[in-house]
């Protein structure tokens, strides 16, 4: 079974309803956690059938979806989804996604393929992270950072394979429990942007982290920290944390990790794949994994 968190901040209810009504309807879904981390009360989210909790303040992305996640540890449920509230999908992909990881007991984090409403694809698939690649480069026209760009979202891929990715979007972490209880949650220190690299980096240290484009999803995205300054001055904040945490210039894993997923870009350049046949399903993984401990 898989439980689902989505954190909410002054989110209207016909905003959020047709996604609760959607997860209702997947036979794997358990309970649906909703945060709000709004100042004030909305009525009528219990009568949503799900478990509500209004936090009364907004005490971040992480911290807020760490309320449902500690309740999916103790309840010892196999998969949690921490899930935006501004995405659609089918709701028979939950169910893939879960064959999918139990015949790969080695992956600890799926992002599936992420469009936009216009059904573009949206690149969430992407290196660690240098500081220019979060901080510096938001500042210098897109021209000159191009090249950089399409190397950092794992362009060259194509996007249409499936790959192991150290840092995936947080819109949709289709997060394995054991996983999460051998390298911990999401860091409340981070009160909003970088816990999901961090998060996807420390589980892609035990586990593997990968970008399944068997199923999709939209993604109504908007970057706030674009267009409010506010929100860019937030954002800038925790990036800071972030680098003074795995280190600015200095951080050998991340030059060790972005080297060893390059090697699969192109994605045609691979080797034969491994094929794993299940009565219900038949997917494919990568050939020769990453050395690597994978803990069941």
């Amino acid at each position: 079974m898989v439980n689902v968190s989505i954190v909410l901040y002054k989110h209207s209810i016909l905003e959020v309803k047709p996604l609760i009504e959607m997860l209702n309807k997947s036979e794997v879904v358990s309970t649906v956690f909703l945060i709000d981390n709004s100042p004030e009360l909305t009525p009528g989210y219990e009568t949503l059938g799900v478990n509500y909790y209004f936090t009364g303040k907004n005490i971040g992305y992480g911290a807020g979806h760490n309320l449902a996640i500690r309740q999916t540890i103790a309840q010892d449920i196999p998969y949690h989804l921490v899930l935006n509230p501004d995405i659609s999908f089918d709701p028979r992909i939950l169910g893939q996604i879960k064959c999918f990881m139990n015949n790969n007991t080695g992956i600890g984090h799926i992002m599936p393929k992420v469009y936009y409403p216009n059904r573009e694809i949206q690149y969430l698939c992407k290196l660690i992270p240098t500081p220019f690649d979060l901080i510096f480069r938001r500042f210098l026209p897109d021209k000159l950072t191009l090249k950089r760009t399409s190397k950092f979202e794992l362009r060259d891929s194509g996007y249409n394979k499936l790959i192991d990715v150290p840092y995936l979007s947080g819109c949709f972490m289709f997060l394995r429990t054991q996983a999460l209880k051998d390298v911990g949650i999401f860091d409340e220190r981070f009160f909003m942007y970088p816990e999901d690299i961090d998060l996807t980096r420390r589980i892609h240290q035990k586990y593997r982290t990968v970008y399944y484009p068997d199923v999709k999803i939209i993604h109504h995205h908007a970057q706030s920290s674009y267009i409010d300054y506010k929100m860019l001055m937030i954002h800038m904040v925790n990036m800071i944390k972030y680098f003074n945490k795995w280190g600015w210039v200095f951080d050998k894993e991340r030059r060790v990790v972005n080297r060893e997923i390059l090697k699969q870009i192109p994605v045609k350049q691979k080797s034969k794949h491994k094929l794993i046949h299940q009565s219900s399903c038949e997917y494919f993984i990568q050939k020769g994994e990453r050395k690597r401990q994978h803990i069941l």
